[in-house]
């Protein structure tokens, strides 16, 4: 305990001499102002200064008692108990972005985690984030008035990490929704959730950056903050000043699992889109075209006889698909969505997974140096998901791969493609982005179609080699440095 205490005493003498410090400094200026200047107005007491801080405890007090705190239950699959992230320190997006639940074990054992939530209608309706009650078994919801209800999962959708609860209740206290489109970078939001199971905490901070484009996850335009967010926080609500949720806290940038300035929040407006669907069909159902996209860059817009690098890329067209009947290729640029333009490629991703299937929409691309214009009839996006092989195999050879031949269902759900599943991943493969799940069809343009075919094409002294990986709807080329 004398640690303890000694660390207290000297936190509150850096706060003392940080605040002390911080008003003498502030006083000389002003007082220095002062007399070389009469006219100006007199400094502003401190009390007055503290007064125009941002003050929360309104917020928290009317909607702190809508949040809940969720205890989950359940088994985790080997395969899935800890997410595989790439360790190259000199990466940024090498931590990114780890989910922010409690800690749980590995291996096929017992799941019990923690995270957070907020109530949406008054007869039990609660979002979370999907990776809180991933593999649930039971689920538990603890209020504010400290009333303990098992919950039930509506639905969850993997893409946009959003998950739907359902308690038996009434009566319930409930959260007010903002316009997250309004946000501006600067703004003061406060979280309220459990950190490391600490219920109805509060944080808070300002808005970083909007619209931000995170890997595998094209179809979020996630809201940063600097609010300290920790494990537990998962699932909790994100408020602006006006008391209004305006997103769902999700991820965090962290090289340590703990918080480090970077948080990122899911924008309410999509949270809601998920979850109107969650409670009418139990699942999210999203428009699609059945094209590849990428970023436009400098020299790709120079090449293309482009002024600006905006828009997105068709790097390909599958066959069969919305985008083909509407004759779109493989080099085009698309420029505009329905008479909006896209910026980024990011912004198509989610505008056309936002369209009812079946919709009609109008493109306009830029092809062999102009402007056309093309009609397309929205698809429906399928879940391409690979099923799961059982205990996952140690990676192997060269590429760092450990591969299995696809079934005939798996064939057939992603398009009747040839390919290898990729069962775990390591060395290069893994520093290349490469995961598990993906489907490698081809090395550099040669189709691959067994191990030993894969073998013979990674077994050269090629120093790097492109791989044509396919995951879930997008099939994209993955460079690996071989060393």
């Amino acid at each position: 305990m004398p640690s303890k205490t000694l660390s207290r005493s000297l936190i509150a003498a850096a706060v003392i001499a940080a605040l002390g410090g911080g008003y003498m400094g502030r006083e000389f200026i002003e007082t220095s102002h002062a007399q070389t200047a009469p006219a100006a107005a007199p400094a502003a007491r401190p009390a007055e200064r503290l007064a125009q801080l941002p003050d929360f405890s309104q917020l928290v007090r009317e909607y702190g008692p809508a949040v809940v705190n969720i205890a989950v239950d359940g088994t985790v699959p080997a395969a899935q108990a800890m997410p595989r992230h790439p360790q190259d320190e000199n990466d940024p997006f090498s931590e990114l972005f780890k989910r922010f639940q409690m800690p749980m074990p590995k291996g096929g054992m017992p799941k019990h985690g923690m995270g957070s939530g907020f109530i949406v209608t008054a007869d039990g309706y609660i979002l979370t984030n999907a990776h809180v009650v991933a593999n649930a078994t039971d689920v538990t919801v603890k209020l504010a008035d400290r009333r303990e209800l098992k919950a039930r999962v509506v639905g969850a959708d993997a893409r946009t990490d959003v998950a739907l609860l359902k308690i038996e209740a009434t009566g319930l206290p409930i959260v007010k929704f903002g316009d997250p489109q309004t946000l501006r970078p600067g703004e003061w939001v406060a979280a309220i959730g459990s950190p490391f199971g600490l219920e109805n905490s509060v944080t808070a901070g300002v808005v970083s950056a909007t619209g931000r484009a995170l890997p595998d996850s094209s179809y979020v335009p996630f809201i940063q903050t600097d609010v300290a967010v920790n494990p537990g926080n998962s699932g909790g609500p994100l408020f602006n000043m006006a008391g209004e949720v305006i997103g769902i806290n999700s991820q965090i940038f962290s090289r340590t699992g703990g918080y480090q300035g970077i948080s990122f929040a899911i924008p309410i407006d999509v949270a809601l889109n998920v979850k109107d669907q969650l409670a009418a069909n139990g699942r999210v159902v999203r428009g699609r075209l059945g094209v590849g996209i990428q970023e436009v860059t400098q020299s790709l817009a120079s090449s293309f006889g482009m002024k600006t690098a905006t828009g997105a890329l068709v790097s390909s067209v599958e066959k069969a698909s919305p985008a083909e009947a509407a004759g779109l290729k493989a080099g085009d640029v698309v420029l505009k969505l329905d008479g909006k333009a896209i910026d980024r490629s990011g912004e198509l991703a989610r505008r056309i997974a936002e369209t009812k299937p079946g919709t009609k929409a109008m493109l306009e691309v830029w092809r062999d140096g102009a402007a056309k214009e093309l009609a397309v009839t929205v698809g429906e996006a399928k879940d391409a998901q690979v099923a799961d092989a059982g205990p996952r195999a140690e990676p192997q050879g060269k590429l760092g791969v450990a591969v299995r031949a696809l079934s005939a269902e798996e064939r057939k759900e992603i398009g009747g493609k040839e390919g290898l599943v990729v069962e775990s991943v390591a060395g290069p493969a893994e520093k290349a982005g490469i995961q598990r799940g993906d489907v490698i069809l081809a090395v550099n343009g040669t189709p691959v179609k067994s191990v030993d075919e894969l073998r013979k094409l990674v077994g050269g002294n090629a120093k790097s080699i492109a791989v044509l990986v396919q995951r879930e709807d997008a099939q994209i080329y993955v460079p690996v440095n071989m060393g």
